[in-house]
């Protein structure tokens, strides 16, 4: 499978929310419950478009489909897509603050074939170009494996509202990217 990774465009926008969707509801299956997932992608997974706008959300393309997202920030804001409440756009400073690293999903088609740890290694590496010297994320349970073979450190579990009386549990991690 060849595939490369360039910048998202707001024309990305609807497939990369049904590659979010794809994702999640195959690879998520074995960690979250259906009704879970359905939750979370009404706010807590899907596209969050001020990454687009700011140039820090990349996908990756196979073939002419989309098989992988992902991206950083330099804003407050650690997860969630458009529809999450409670988001905050302010900048973070490079160095105090650490970069977010942001919506990762890759299509179950395409999983373990180093797409995920490319767009990881590529943002890493424009945070840091950005004076970024730490990242940090919210992660899903089935993404921790990822980014702790990358050298992420997992923080408490935490549990996250979800629409209906539903919650979900993510890991917060985090990493030194001066190493």
């Amino acid at each position: 499978m060849s595939w490369h990774l360039r910048l998202a465009t707001v024309a990305d926008a609807g497939a990369i929310q049904e590659l979010i969707a794809r994702s999640i509801r195959a690879l998520g299956a074995a960690d979250y419950s259906g009704e879970q997932i359905e939750g979370a992608l009404e706010g807590a997974f899907g596209l969050d478009s001020q990454l687009v706008a700011d140039g820090t959300y990349f996908v990756v393309e196979s073939e002419g489909r989309l098989v992988g997202c992902g991206g950083w920030s330099y804003r407050r804001t650690l997860f969630g897509g458009d529809a999450r409440a409670g988001r905050d756009a302010a900048a973070l400073d490079p160095n105090t603050d650490a970069a977010k690293i942001r919506a990762f999903f890759v299509d179950p088609g395409a999983a373990r074939r180093g797409i995920g740890s490319a767009l990881l290694e590529h943002c890493e590496a424009e945070a840091r170009r950005h004076g970024f010297r730490r990242a940090e994320m919210m992660a899903t349970l089935p993404g921790v494996r990822l980014y702790a073979a990358r050298g992420y450190v997992p923080g408490e579990r935490v549990r996250h509202p979800l629409v209906r009386g539903l919650s979900i549990e993510f890991v917060p991690m985090s990493k030194s990217l001066t190493a």
